[in-house]
């Protein structure tokens, strides 16, 4: 009898982390949470349930919640470097920078001796770090950090547009508008709707003397949204000197 209830215990909990991992999937926090809370207290001994409501009550603003629920992943999977990078964000969030670039650090050496390719989620949650901390270094005119921070980042997701854009930002900073224009170009080449990359470029032709080749970037910027104030004050800027005399 003892082994038929522990048996029917057991599927019970398999079918609510199941039911929990597919509400979270389908972005159906609520139920998840319902599902996955009462996995819990049935002690579901799963890291990626202790993560997935980790992200989900982060997202709730319980940021004390989310920290221990991206512990205990850890604690029971001490190499998941999803929820690493998780508690990461989540430790800065609290102001706990010191202990997020530790955790941090381990989770980088964790990829480095991974033995397997690492997911696009896990890719994605890492660039993002490195433009984060890309951002801080230019922020303090640490230009030559923020480059290889942002290099970083591309080499990990090389099609995030705005990454590569703020790359090219820091490159024309820095004084490398040749490289900032082939970053730029390589964007508009990739993503040619990505507004603000058109309007980079169009500024990086203006500094170059390419006057007419920054309209153009411009325009093709007005031309997908209309509104933009950018787009319409570069363009002003363009039509004044052109009328001007000599």
């Amino acid at each position: 009898m003892a082994d038929g209830a522990a048996a029917r215990d057991s599927a019970h909990l398999a079918a609510l982390v199941a039911r929990g991992r597919a509400h979270y999937a389908a972005g159906e926090h609520v139920e998840a949470i319902a599902c996955l809370t009462e996995a819990l207290r049935e002690k579901a001994a799963y890291a990626d349930v202790y993560n997935m409501m980790g992200v989900m009550v982060h997202q709730q603003g319980r940021l004390t919640d989310a920290e221990e629920m991206f512990r205990q992943a850890l604690e029971l999977n001490p190499a998941y470097t999803e929820a690493a990078l998780n508690l990461t964000v989540t430790l800065n969030d609290l102001g706990q920078y010191a202990e997020a670039q530790a955790i941090y650090q381990q989770a980088m050496q964790a990829v480095k001796h991974a033995p397997r390719e690492l997911d696009p989620f896990v890719k994605g949650k890492i660039a993002n770090l490195h433009a984060e901390l890309g951002a801080t270094y230019r922020a303090v005119g640490a230009h030559e950090d923020a480059i290889r921070e942002y290099r970083r980042a591309m080499a990990l997701c090389p099609t995030f547009a705005d990454v590569r854009t703020e790359l090219a930002k820091t490159l024309h900073e820095a004084g490398d508008r040749a490289g900032a224009l082939r970053e730029l170009e390589l964007v508009r080449a990739e993503h040619p709707r990505f507004v603000p990359a058109l309007l980079q470029l169009g500024l990086a032709y203006h500094a170059a003397g390419r006057a007419a080749d920054a309209a153009s970037q411009w325009r093709a910027a007005l031309a997908i949204d209309p509104a933009n104030r950018a787009a319409k004050l570069y363009m002003a800027m363009h039509d004044a000197q052109a009328q001007a005399p000599g």
